[in-house]
Order: C-alpha cells, then sequence, then structure tokens
C-alpha cells in the first residue's frame, strides 16, 4: 500500500502537453538533413529561416531544384546528392529525416538512436524525438506552437494570427526594455519586480485602446 506521501507526489494521469521547450543554437552543432523532395525543402527552409548560420549538410538521391537554390545561398550548407548511408550519422548531433518511406525512415531513426542523435521523422509523430514548431518571430521576440503533434494546421492557424498581430515595433520595444534592464539596480528578484510592472503598465495601456 503506497504512503499517503506518495499518493500526493505522484503526478496526474493527464498532463496535456508535455513537450519540453528549448531553443537551438543551430550555429553550435551539426544537423543532418535526409531528402530533398518537398517536405525536405519545408524542414531547410524552417530550419534556416529561423537560423540563417545553421551547420547543416542535405544528403538526398533526388534533389528538387529549389532545395539546390536554398543551399546555394547558405555557404556553411552543404548538399550531397547519393542514398543514406549509415556513415552519414557521424558527427552530427540531429537527424531531420523526409525520405517518404516508412522502411527507410524507421531504419533510420533504430541507427540514429544507436548513435544517440535526436531524431525527426517527417509526418511520423511515433518516430520523433521532437517535432518542429510553428514559429511566430517579430525581430528577437520569437515563439514555438506546439498542439503535440495533433493538428498542424491548428498550429500554423495561431501563427499566421499572432503573426499578423503583434506589432511590427515589438523589436524596438525589445530593445527599450533591455536598456532599462541595465539601468536598474538591486538583485535579480528587484529587477524582476520593476520589469513586471513596466509590462503590466503596457498590457493595460493595449486592453485600454
Amino acid at each position: 500500500m503506497k504512503s499517503e506521501q506518495s499518493q500526493q507526489a505522484a503526478p496526474p494521469s493527464d498532463t496535456g502537453n508535455v513537450l519540453f521547450p528549448i531553443f537551438l543554437k543551430a550555429d553550435q552543432i551539426k544537423i543532418l538533413v535526409l531528402g530533398a523532395g518537398p517536405v525536405g525543402l519545408e524542414k531547410l527552409t524552417a530550419l534556416l529561416g529561423n537560423s540563417p548560420d545553421a551547420h547543416v549538410t542535405v544528403i538526398a538521391q533526388d534533389i528538387l531544384p529549389e532545395v539546390s537554390s536554398l543551399c546555394g545561398q547558405y555557404p556553411q550548407v552543404t548538399l550531397i546528392k547519393r542514398p543514406y548511408h549509415i556513415s552519414d550519422l557521424t558527427g552530427f548531433r540531429i537527424v531531420i529525416a523526409a525520405v517518404n518511406n516508412r522502411l527507410l525512415s524507421e531504419q533510420i531513426r533504430q541507427e540514429a538512436k544507436a548513435a544517440g542523435l535526436l531524431v525527426n521523422i517527417a509526418d511520423t509523430p511515433d518516430l520523433c524525438d521532437f517535432y518542429l514548431g510553428s514559429i511566430v518571430k517579430k525581430g528577437h521576440l520569437k515563439m514555438a506552437i506546439s498542439t503535440n503533434g495533433k493538428s498542424p494546421t491548428m498550429a500554423k492557424r495561431l501563427k499566421e494570427m499572432l503573426q499578423e498581430t503583434l506589432p511590427e515595433e515589438m523589436d524596438q520595444l525589445l530593445d527599450n526594455l533591455q536598456q532599462i534592464r541595465k539601468g536598474m539596480k538591486g538583485d535579480f528578484q528587484e529587477k524582476v519586480r520593476q520589469l513586471n510592472e513596466i509590462t503590466a503598465v503596457l498590457v493595460a495601456t493595449k486592453n485600454q485602446s
């Protein structure tokens, strides 16, 4: 019989979206993209659009002209035309596969996991360690949206709504808040308190307009 303390410490059975969001410094790790068809192009566009200095290698037997053109715009991106081989995994930290082949996807997943790599298999949530969420970006402000793999379409619609709603002046606002923070005195907790007061005023002003 479990003790009262252990029962209280047990996590709830339904915690909704349990994915842990992180923001990667893609210019400091090596990323492998397998596949250069329409889905591969989509993944590569999202990756380079958010991290233009990302170190990426793309390997595919069939390469869309759009993928070749995109890779040509980024000198740190390598494009290799040939089939996937297990040796391709060496030296990478993250693998994004868009090969449109379930058996090959499962092979890539198994071999990448054995090598200790994080894997995203396009359109196959059960084979993914992570998802590429919809990203909203306004200057230095960046937000990632996830529906826990349930509805990419909903994530896309929310992205479009937020992209249109957030003002273009958001980056200037962040710069101003950074300067205010630098001029504040006191410990970290006091600075947080003061910034909370300032941003609360901004929200109140927005709601009244």
